[in-house]
């Protein structure tokens, strides 16, 4: 009797079919044609990056790829002299399955092959790292319905480098590399979603928008790859690339090392991983958002952290005084701006709203809490903060700064400026170095219950009453932003008369009392309406938390690198988020220096005619509990 081994037959017919597709894809590469129809030859199935080096150097790299997971994912790492890979590949050799491969010799490339037999006596002493290729996920794009352009166009996809710098391990250091797809706005979320949970094939998008935030100048001249043509309603899409690990190889300038072809991949006997975005949790599922058109940028977070943003929100957005705030309310303002500030690096809030022309000084307690809730969240995200106020109230609002420090109601203090206009050019040199609209000192504004600049030129509290004679031009700095690629402006209020609710002017004029005289001409690209100022920048505060909290947008606003957050950071945020007990003091503070509630020019702990208790202190511990939830 014969028996037969089903289970060794089976394994030796898919080397075959592999080795004839391998060997198919070679004769491709010799008729010149392009490597993008090697990812139909076997389609479904993951594919590898490849990364030779000698002995010594297997513990620094292994180090890089796991400090550096999204654009290396380690799928496998050989002992030295094994070229089988049987975890990926039954039957496999590495010397033989890739069509192409490059050469290098101290960093530099040397020449490209089509094997690597006669380099077998140097493989004795080399390890071999295979790691996950974004080709791997180009099934999962289509099954969610996400057009594949490089695909369609019969190309290799597009690789650039960019300006992104790897964290460095050992003797290992580089600039990540990334791939672009063209994607249709209308499929962001589809592309996001089918790829987060593919982590080895490189995971979700590291960035979505202009190539310029990536240091990419022309997406015609990829560094690897080819050109893609983008359609009508494209956005350029990026996710980070395995060929990180060449220009890892040739930052390390290794004496011998080898790599795949750049679209010459390892093909796996694996199948490729696709996700339904039907079966994803909302912590899973991704939701993109524009959060700038000049240049163009989109953030990400996960529906959960969405759903809570726009819970707080609507909390803020309560009209105690009956006011018909509601009707100058536009939908994630807050979200948008959050994520913008999120992506900052450097914040510029102003605030002062001296309505009380009758007494001195004449602010109102409305403004500076907000203002000083935002920063202290912002500061422990380790932005750099700036606060610009009145030159006539600069000295009183330093001090109020100082007693905030020394109170604890924020941690460290932050510099109090004024802004005074001497020429046409003046708000320029103020936002820019040299006044070079290239090189912005902030990227991020915020007005918060600040004065703002009405249809004729002047400034009124809401009673009508012309207060121009006491406010800075800082409504300047804002129209010369919106000027200015790469400046985005907040802002914050509750009646329509603040600086940059000019975006909701219209609304302004129809449903509030004064509107026409008293609405806000200057418009933020965000709008954020509260019942109470200070209400919008406690929500700021919040949602800063929220999204930094989501391990969506922690890696997306970290291109895919680094480490998870840690219990120390978490913990350091939370103790800068608003609490009933700093609100409190922070009102005590603005009572010793005079300044009044908005409505009733009461002195005392009162804001907008609302007693702190139980008003703004029931108010704050919503927030505490919808942040924290």
């Amino acid at each position: 009797m014969v028996f037969i081994d089903f289970f060794f037959f089976k394994h030796k017919i898919i080397r075959l079919l592999k080795c004839a597709t391998n060997f198919l894809c070679r004769a491709v590469r010799l008729k010149g044609l392009k490597y993008s129809t090697r990812a139909k030859m076997k389609p479904g199935y993951q594919q590898a990056n490849v990364v030779i080096l000698h002995k010594d150097l297997a513990d620094d790299f292994e180090a890089f790829c796991r400090a550096n997971s999204s654009p290396l994912p380690l799928l496998y790492r050989s002992k030295c002299g094994e070229w089988s890979c049987g975890p990926l590949a039954t039957g496999s050799d590495i010397r033989e399955d890739c069509p192409g491969y490059c050469v290098f010799e101290n960093g530099v490339l040397m020449k490209k092959v089509a094997s690597l037999s006669s380099y077998t006596p140097q493989l004795q002493d080399m390890v071999t790292f295979y790691l996950g290729c974004s080709f791997g996920f180009e099934s999962a794009l289509k099954a969610a319905g996400v057009p594949v352009r490089n695909v369609e166009q019969g190309k290799n996809v597009s690789m650039y480098k960019t300006s992104v710098a790897c964290i460095r391990a050992g003797q290992f250091h580089c600039p990540m590399v990334v791939s672009m797809r063209p994607v249709p706005e209308d499929k962001l979320d589809n592309a996001a979603q089918s790829t987060h949970g593919i982590p080895l094939a490189h995971g979700g998008p590291v960035h979505i928008g202009d190539p310029k935030l990536l240091g990419i100048q022309d997406l015609s001249q990829p560094d690897y790859g080819d050109p893609v043509k983008q359609c009508p309603g494209d956005v350029p899409v990026f996710w980070a690339c395995g060929v990180t690990g060449v220009e890892a190889v040739q930052s390390c300038k290794p004496a011998l090392a080898f790599t795949h072809s750049p679209g010459c991949m390892f093909i796996t006997d694996q199948k490729a991983e696709t996700i339904s975005p039907l079966t994803l949790e909302p912590a899973q599922c991704h939701l993109s958002f524009c959060i700038s058109q000049n240049p163009q940028h989109y953030s990400i977070a996960s529906k959960r952290a969405v759903q809570q943003i726009r819970a707080i929100e609507e909390l803020v957005v309560e009209d105690p005084g009956s006011r018909g705030i509601r009707a100058l309310f536009l939908q994630d303002e807050l979200l948008k701006a959050c994520l913008s500030l999120s992506h900052s690096s450097s914040v510029l809030i102003t605030t002062g709203f001296p309505t009380h022309y009758m007494h001195n000084p004449p602010e109102e307690t409305d403004g500076p809490p907000g203002a000083i809730a935002m920063a202290a969240m912002l500061q422990a995200l380790r932005k750099e903060v700036v606060i610009v106020t009145d030159g006539r109230a600069l000295e009183m609002n330093q001090h109020i700064m100082r007693d905030a420090v020394k109170k604890g109601v924020i941690k460290t203090a932050v510099p109090v400026i004024s802004f005074q206009s001497n020429g046409p050019d003046s708000a320029l040199h103020f936002l820019c170095h040299d006044g070079d609209p290239t090189k912005p000192r902030f990227d991020h504004l915020v007005a918060i219950e600040r004065s703002g600049r009405a249809t004729d030129g002047n400034y009124y509290n809401m009673r009508g009453v012309n207060i121009k004679h006491l406010v800075d031009p800082i409504d300047d700095l804002f129209t010369t932003a919106s000027t200015i690629a790469g400046i985005t402006t907040t802002g914050i209020g509750d009646g329509g008369n603040e600086l940059g609710m000019g975006k909701v002017k219209a609304a302004v004029k129809a449903y509030m009392p004064n509107g026409n005289l008293i609405a806000c001409d200057v418009a933020a690209d965000f709008a954020i309406t509260a019942g109470v100022s200070n209400w919008g920048g406690y929500a700021v505060a919040c949602a800063l938390y929220v999204l930094n909290l989501c391990p969506i947008h922690w890696r997306y606003l970290h291109s895919g690198l680094g480490l998870s957050l840690t219990p120390d950071q978490q913990s350091l945020w939370m103790a800068c988020l608003p609490t009933v007990a700093k609100e409190e003091e922070m009102l005590h503070i603005l009572v010793k220096y005079g300044v009044r509630s908005g409505k009733t020019a009461n002195l005392g702990l009162e804001v907008d005619g609302l007693t702190f208790h139980p008003y703004h202190s029931d108010i704050i511990q919503q927030l505490r509990n919808l942040t924290l939830a």
